[in-house]
């Protein structure tokens, strides 16, 4: 198993790509199996949250390149900032990882969070995407 140790936002050329879901990419110590097959075993700094793009590498000098897995997500588009505003709030009341973009949410699916959204007067659509949510206030800026 290689370990990987450090992470960087690193433009330089990698080894394999590691493809995680959303819940595999919050954990700092974690065994996994890269798209080419390697075996390799994650320790890194906790608290960090593994975004698409971050390099990961360790001693023997391989590098991978993390990737973001599709996902079921529910998609919410709406033009109406107050209706908006209404629905991060309702979400962000009850702890949900979120992303926000312009004139859309994405969250992962939740037939009950569905069922808030949709009693607030909004539409949800499911999707096969990337979940790469906010970090939160005291995580640094955005993403």
């Amino acid at each position: 198993m290689l370990k990987l140790t450090e992470l960087s936002n690193s433009d330089a050329k990698t080894d394999d790509v590691l493809t995680l879901p959303f819940e595999a990419r919050q954990k700092s110590r974690l065994p996994a199996t890269t798209d080419g097959g390697v075996v390799v075993g994650l320790f890194l700094p906790r608290g960090q949250l593994l975004r698409s793009g971050l390099v990961l590498t360790g001693s023997q000098g391989f590098k991978v390149r993390v990737q973001a897995a599709l996902e079921d997500v529910s998609v919410v588009e709406c033009d109406d900032g107050l209706l908006f505003a209404r629905a991060c709030y309702h979400l962000g009341n009850r702890h949900v990882a979120l992303q926000i973009l312009p004139n859309q949410l994405r969250y992962l699916s939740d037939h009950v969070l569905d069922k808030m959204l949709v009693g607030l007067g909004l539409t949800v659509n499911h999707q096969q995407l990337a979940f790469e949510p906010e970090a939160g206030a005291y995580h640094g800026h955005g993403h």
